[in-house]
């Protein structure tokens, strides 16, 4: 079994309005490999967008009350 990993930014552009209004917008990526995740860490990080750029080896959570989360693949980050 392939030990899961995720990658976890503040977007700061979506923050506060369209969905996630009054919240947080957060993205979570799920990768298979680490591999991926940094591929995927590494262009988040290089976007002025995105703030907080993490990678972590268990599911977050984030408190709905607090925070839109965006459940994203790898292929939308990586090419």
């Amino acid at each position: 079994m392939n030990k899961k990993y995720y990658v976890t930014a503040t977007d700061s552009f979506l923050s506060g309005w369209g969905k996630s209004k009054d919240k947080i917008n957060k993205i979570v990526v799920e990768c298979y490999s680490y591999e991926v995740a940094r591929k995927v860490y590494d262009k988040l990080k290089d976007r002025a967008d995105m703030k907080y750029v993490n990678i972590c080896n268990t599911k977050p959570y984030y408190s709905k009350d607090r925070y839109y989360v965006s459940n994203t693949t790898p292929s939308k980050w990586i090419a």
